[in-house]
């Protein structure tokens, strides 16, 4: 048999299930394997990576004082494709159920723990202290859980939280939940991460910053990782805020979405695009501290059935061994440029024939004119001039090939 996890809770099966530990029941997480290098012993013997996402757990109904590690108290997630791996003193919902030796052995099971129950109803963690291995939570943190405990929401006051949540999670008393409105499905992260499936809802009593057009029920996804900074108590929920929040994706219908554009310069448009902060047909909406498109193996493909618009507060750079331009009409410096480029080659094929007859008349300047043995000296002020003429045109024609640019090309 391979040594798994199934394989150990197979041969364990053979045992007869505790009858207060049979179907569903209530437990406390004590350890969460997520690594191989803190409890080494206990990776391997548990089927190592076949382990990572499953904890070690103690029954409320028989809180042990020193958990152990054993088939008896370890269970995997149910849901083989959702991962939600809970804290330590989070309370789960564990379940036993056939494991993957129940061809062999039909009593064989295993056990499978559900998403961690919302104690608290928050996003960030659900633990409670555990009276058994005496967390040690304060006094002001105990006012916090009696308070909990006679129907208020939990409001930690003195900064933090004493009761042990793993080896790395430290809690952050800004996490708030996300703003429900009617018909939402909203999942969060733990850290001030959500994704809302959303509508428009115009006649909610707390308002929200799209639903300002459209009719109530236009669908809206918004994406945002990291939450913005308020000035109300943490426990009171956040509605997303497109400028203030860190990154966010919006994909809108009928909204329209506040957000203030970095810059908005349109001086290059005849008729200028519709602000995006006015516009309120379908719009998908990137918003971050930077954007990066990157293409791994093939190409970055922009395509409009209007216009392209490149808006910046400083400068658009291109860096590219090669810039090809295809158009009918290119304006470089403003909209109405009027003033055609020359054509190079057209151009200098002339230039150069102009600068050989122009070097050609200056040296018919400087000779002598008359008949043999009648020479008349030439008019005293042509032969400087055109000694100056013949010396710049040749010095032209000489350079005539480096007035063409070897980078830059036109039609």
């Amino acid at each position: 048999m391979p040594r798994t996890l199934f394989g150990f809770i197979a041969n364990a099966a053979a045992k007869a299930v505790k009858s207060d530990v049979a179907g569903i029941f209530s437990a406390r997480v004590t350890y969460a394997m997520l690594e191989g290098k803190t409890q080494p012993t206990v990776f391997q013997q548990f089927g190592e990576y076949a382990s990572l996402g499953g904890v070690f757990f103690t029954s409320l109904n028989e809180p042990s004082a020193n958990p152990s590690f054993t088939t008896d108290n370890f269970a995997l997630p149910l849901f083989p494709n959702m991962s939600n791996v809970p804290l330590e003193n989070e309370i789960i919902y564990v379940i036993n159920l056939p494991n993957n030796n129940v061809q062999a052995n039909v009593n064989s099971v295993g056990f499978y723990y559900f998403q961690p129950v919302n104690l608290w109803n928050s996003s960030h963690h659900n633990a409670i202290p555990d009276p058994i291995n005496g967390n040690d939570i304060g006094g002001a943190q105990t006012g916090d859980y009696q308070q909990v405990g006679a129907g208020t929401v939990r409001r930690v006051s003195d900064g933090g939280t004493e009761i042990p949540l793993g080896d790395t999670f430290d809690e952050r008393l800004n996490i708030r939940n996300m703003q429900p409105y009617e018909g939402d499905i909203i999942y969060e992260g733990r850290w001030g991460q959500s994704m809302r499936f959303g509508s428009t809802v115009s006649g909610s009593i707390i308002p929200n910053p799209w639903s300002s057009t459209g009719i109530d029920g236009d669908p809206i996804i918004m994406l945002k990782n990291g939450q913005h900074e308020e000035q109300t108590e943490p426990w009171v929920p956040q509605v997303e805020d497109v400028n203030t929040d860190g990154s966010s994706v919006y994909l809108s219908s009928t909204q329209i979405i506040p957000l203030e554009p970095s810059s908005r310069d349109y001086k290059s448009y005849f008729q200028p695009p519709i602000f995006v902060n006015e516009y309120n047909q379908d719009q998908v909406i990137l918003n971050s501290g930077r954007l990066v498109f990157n293409s791994k193996s093939d190409s970055i493909l922009l395509s409009s059935f209007d216009s392209i618009n490149l808006n910046s507060i400083n400068s658009v750079n291109i860096d590219s061994p090669s810039i090809i331009a295809n158009s009918k009409k290119i304006a470089l410096g403003d909209k109405n440029a009027t003033e055609p480029m020359i054509l190079g080659n057209r151009f200098l094929n002339d230039f150069e024939q102009l600068c050989r007859a122009l070097n050609s008349l200056a040296g018919s300047l400087t000779a002598p004119v008359g008949a043999p043995g009648l020479v008349s000296p030439p008019v005293l002020t042509i032969p400087p001039a055109a000694v100056q003429l013949q010396l710049q045109a040749a010095k032209m024609l000489s350079k005539i090939k480096q007035y063409k640019s070897t980078i830059t090309t036109s039609k």
